[in-house]
């Protein structure tokens, strides 16, 4: 096939012939693009092969051959196209005269011009059907008798052979549908006429758009056929040709199969690495893998480590077989209590940390000590010493002797037995609890919520490195609903192991399998370390945005009076120092002062003495106002006079 501008390719090309390939013979680039405008291909090397899988049609352009403006019309337009004439233009009458003897054309012969005709006793206008009905010799010159046929007169015209055109055989047919008359290859390049179409006569340009598949392209690419390159069709010779297409980890999961799968890494994600395991360096370029199908269960466990400096953080898949045992919890603030409470289960903890009914604006709050034991009824509100509710944690304090008292029946407990802990309340709890029970991770979710804390009491007997039993404590912190794909290496069939296309989406190609694969699904590790990094991205997940934070503890009234009533004292005694400074310094009697002083002591002491008791005071001067001072200078100077 000799090269073709791709336009006319597409629409000589039966669509029932698909797929066809075609080679680029010369290429195309439009500068200041990438790969892709608007989502269509618009860089095409030379010697590219495209494998064209579907053809649809984009709009179609219709042209006034008369004075060349074009409008668009929908693919679905509803109008009726008639062609008008055959599908070759002539320049003169001459060459339309000597294309039908050729064909055995008989006169009279229609024509049809794009252009007005100018002659000497009068105009034609474009699009006017005419007929030739002879030749005649006219002053040693041939000239076309011509019929123009006006519905309500007939004229005779003599036209010149040499009359420029351009001319089209007029040979009107039937009424077609857009498409129709689009898909039908006889109908190609001819004029039509519609009569909802404000022209007499157009050219119909289609634009189609190609879905194609090309070498190492991820996605379906698609080319307008307007695009201005030559291809070659080459479908006949190129039949043993395998177009390379990239595939996402997250496309295969979307795709659902078929499994197993074998692949070859392309390309990894850029970023540090989300898992520590000994397979996370095998994830490079080239390493064949083979994808087994999606892991089951669904569901994944977010675990942090407890009892080291530096706690460790693990996800462990739903299908994990080794036996846990609850550890008490440990709960800082009044609202992480709140937060445990389940409806049907009692909540008891033991206090860790002293704590004084100072500053906690709840009536009901009075102190707490180590080892004061509570039960966790529920949340209330309670009216605050601002005059405004708070919302508390509503307790009850328990005796020594309510140690075996966990399944009974709870009774309505006095006022004075109850503690009102507001919610921003932090001091230090850890739950009391005598539950023996090995758990497995399903059944210890469906009793349970989270978080959790647990001890590994059991290792997994298939994972002999199961390293969650090396710890003395677990916390179980969200569960993760993602899907995972199982996957081993082709290396090594037997490390298999899970990872989510969501946040490790490989780029690989599909290969053949090797001889020798063992058939069916490896065990899986369940349990993977992940780095800091992706916990804190985990943890950045809308299931734990919905926690929401505990609550600010409101201002307290108390400290901000205090506050102001000292800045006011202090400014006072600022005042009554600079008073002091400028009166006249006078000797004043010993025995005089000494009463007092004494008195000052005596005052010293009694602010003390309240401080102590925990009464709150204002600090004052010792320094008395020199207007309010006892002694009478006066008579000290007379007294003075009189002895000299």
């Amino acid at each position: 096939m000799e090269p073709v501008s791709l336009q006319d390719f597409v629409c000589a090309l039966d669509l029932a012939s698909l797929p066809r390939v075609l080679r680029v013979c010369s290429g195309v680039y439009f500068q200041g693009s990438i790969y892709e405008i608007c989502g269509n291909e618009c860089c095409l090397s030379t010697g590219d092969l495209i494998k064209v899988t579907q053809v649809c049609l984009q709009k179609v352009v219709c042209k006034n051959p008369g004075t060349g403006q074009t409008m668009e019309i929908a693919p679905n337009f509803s109008g009726h196209f008639s062609p008008l004439t055959g599908p070759q233009s002539y320049t003169t009458l001459e060459e339309l005269l000597s294309a039908a003897t050729q064909r055995s054309r008989k006169l009279p012969i229609g024509f049809i011009s794009t252009h007005r005709i100018t002659t000497e006793s009068r105009v034609v206008p474009r699009d006017q059907p005419l007929l030739l009905e002879d030749v005649e010799a006219y002053h040693g010159t041939y000239r076309a008798r011509c019929v123009l046929d006006t519905k309500t007169q007939q004229f005779i015209l003599h036209l010149p052979l040499s009359q420029k055109g351009p001319f089209w055989e007029w040979q009107p047919g039937a009424p077609q549908p857009l498409l129709q008359a689009l898909q039908d290859p006889a109908l190609s390049n001819r004029l039509f006429t519609c009569p909802t179409l404000p022209w007499q006569s157009l050219i119909l340009r289609p634009q189609y758009e190609l879905q194609a598949i090309m070498h190492m392209r991820r996605t379906i690419v698609k080319i307008p056929s307007t695009l201005e390159v030559d291809v070659e069709d080459v479908t006949a010779s190129s039949q043993h040709i395998h177009f390379i297409q990239p595939l996402l980890l997250s496309e295969i999961l979307a795709r659902g199969g078929p499994f197993p799968l074998p692949t070859e890494i392309l390309e990894t994600p850029g970023g540090p690495p989300i898992f520590v395991g000994p397979w996370v360096g095998s994830l490079q370029k080239g390493q064949r893998l083979c994808i087994h199908g999606l892991a089951s269960p669904p569901w994944r466990i977010l675990v942090s480590t407890k009892g080291r400096k530096v706690p460790r953080h693990f996800m462990v898949s739903g299908a994990y077989q080794g036996k846990l045992r609850r550890r008490p919890r440990e709960f800082l603030t009044a609202c992480d209590l709140l937060g445990a409470l389940q409806p049907g289960q009692p909540l008891r903890v033991v206090a860790t940390k002293d704590c004084e009914g100072e500053g906690v604006e709840s009536p009901g709050f009075t102190s707490l000590a180590v080892g004061d034991r509570l039960e966790v009824l529920r949340s209330g509100q309670a009216h605050g010493a601002e005059g405004q509710d708070i919302d508390v944690l509503v307790c009850q304090r328990l005796s020594d002797q309510a140690e075996e008292e966990a399944e009974e029946e709870y009774e309505e407990v006095e006022d004075e037995d109850q503690i009102l802990l507001p919610l921003y309340f932090s001091s230090s709890f850890v739950e009391e609890m005598s539950d023996n029970r090995r758990y497995s991770l399903e059944d210890l979710m469906a009793q349970f919520s989270l978080p959790c804390e647990v001890k590994v009491v059991a290792k997994e007997s298939s994972h002999p490195a199961d390293p969650l039993p090396s710890f003395p404590g677990l916390r179980l912190e969200e569960k993760i609903m993602e899907p995972f794909l199982v996957v081993s290496l082709d290396s090594n069939p037997k490390m298999c192991f899970e990872i989510p296309p969501r946040w490790l989406d490989l780029t690989v190609v599909e290969t053949k399998g090797q001889p020798g694969q063992p058939a069916g699904r490896p065990p899986v590790a369940t349990v993977e370390e992940v780095t800091d990094a992706f916990y804190y991205t985990l943890r950045r997940l809308p299931a734990f945005e919905k926690q929401p934070p505990p609550p600010r503890p409101p201002k307290s009234r108390g400290l901000r009076g205090q506050k102001k009533q000292s800045g006011m004292d202090k400014s006072a005694q600022y005042s009554r120092v600079s008073e002091l400074q400028q009166a006249p310094l006078l000797p004043k009697p010993k025995m005089k002062t000494l009463p007092q002083s004494a008195k000052d002591s005596s005052n010293t002491y009694s602010k003390i003495s309240a401080h102590m008791k925990g009464l709150r005071y204002t600090t004052k001067s010792i320094t008395e106002d020199p207007d309010n001072d006892e002694h009478d200078y006066e008579e000290i100077l007379e007294k003075f006079r009189n002895t000299l």
